[in-house]
């Protein structure tokens, strides 16, 4: 398929140097910042050019102790482009968007990130103007990739369009091991929660104590 880059949006940014890019591989996950992770949808989440149906939910439904394991995993079918809608439960407003993929030719090199549209197909996910693109780096590390806050307020859904891989067009097939979302969410009529996490975790696999030590990304509340 065509390419059709948006390099002139302000959402733009390059992390194929690793800069800005935390990885988590080895970070303690304290049981309180599983929160974003129950805000999530699962059941809505919609994948389009899966190889296995549900595969795209499962990977966003991989809890954080699993980020590593090779299943389940999400593969592209007809060729390198993946589409994603992931709708949440509450008002989100995001932070970071974590991912694990590969160091091969099918890790995504470019993902186009837009707020709240349902209208899921490859023609208006290329022509229109994403609110934030990344490239992403080509490595199996777990990537925490620091999003442009002002950008993702009052986030209902997000869609995530996988333009290509790192092949140079030599490799058909897009792999993704886990997909993990990082901010706040409120309720309507409340107040922001704060410290919000993509996944869940188990307290007994975690110490608590001295969690925020760990800093995880940095994220305050309010920021």
């Amino acid at each position: 398929m065509a390419s059709h880059c948006h390099d002139e949006h302000d959402g733009h940014q390059h992390h194929g140097d690793g800069a800005g890019v935390h990885d988590h591989s080895d970070d303690v996950m304290p049981a309180l910042q599983s929160l974003l992770y129950d805000k999530v949808d699962f059941d809505n989440i919609r994948t389009l050019n899966e190889t296995t149906t549900g595969s795209g939910a499962a990977v966003v439904k991989k809890p954080w102790v699993d980020r590593l394991t090779p299943e389940p995993e999400l593969e592209s079918s007809a060729d390198e482009q993946l589409l994603m809608y992931i709708p949440f439960s509450a008002q989100v407003k995001l932070h970071a968007i974590l991912l694990r993929t590969s160091n091969s030719p099918s890790a995504p090199r470019t993902l186009r990130m837009t707020i709240n549209r349902d209208d899921l197909d490859f023609t208006t996910a290329a022509d229109l103007a994403a609110t934030q693109t990344l490239h992403l780096s080509q490595t199996s590390d777990v990537q925490e990739i620091p999003l442009k806050r002002a950008l993702w307020n009052n986030t209902h859904a997000i869609k995530l369009f996988v333009e290509d891989n790192h092949s140079g067009g030599e490799e058909d097939v897009t792999r993704i091991g886990y997909i993990g979302f990082k901010g706040e969410w409120m309720d309507m009529g409340r107040a922001p929660v704060g410290f919000l996490y993509e996944s869940s975790a188990r307290l007994a696999d975690h110490k608590v104590d001295g969690a925020r030590d760990n800093n995880l990304g940095g994220a305050r509340l309010g920021m």
